[in-house]
């Protein structure tokens, strides 16, 4: 079994309130759970508006798979116009 963990930190540029950043965090998360069947979560910075650390754990029986899922959890955050990634982590356990 290998358990793949992602990690983003993002800074969230333009938003003036926690709605404004509750709705770029929603959006990611919606679509990572849609398109790729992971576990997505806001992991830290919730009470701050241009700042969020987004978390991703997928489980496979194929580390090429889970590796390729992640590759594509990570190409779909970048992606965000709204959101500067300034660190990521990514682990396969």
């Amino acid at each position: 079994m290998i358990v793949g963990v992602g990690r983003w930190e993002l800074v969230l540029h333009g938003c003036q309130s926690l709605k404004d950043k509750r709705r770029i965090v929603k959006s990611l998360k919606d679509r990572l759970k849609q398109r790729y069947d992971v576990s997505a979560a806001e992991v830290a910075y919730q009470d701050q508006w241009q700042r969020a650390t987004l978390g991703v754990a997928f489980v496979s029986s194929d580390p090429s798979h889970a590796e390729e899922v992640l590759s594509a959890c990570d190409r779909l955050v970048e992606s965000e116009p709204q959101a500067f990634i300034s660190s990521r982590e990514i682990t396969y356990r």
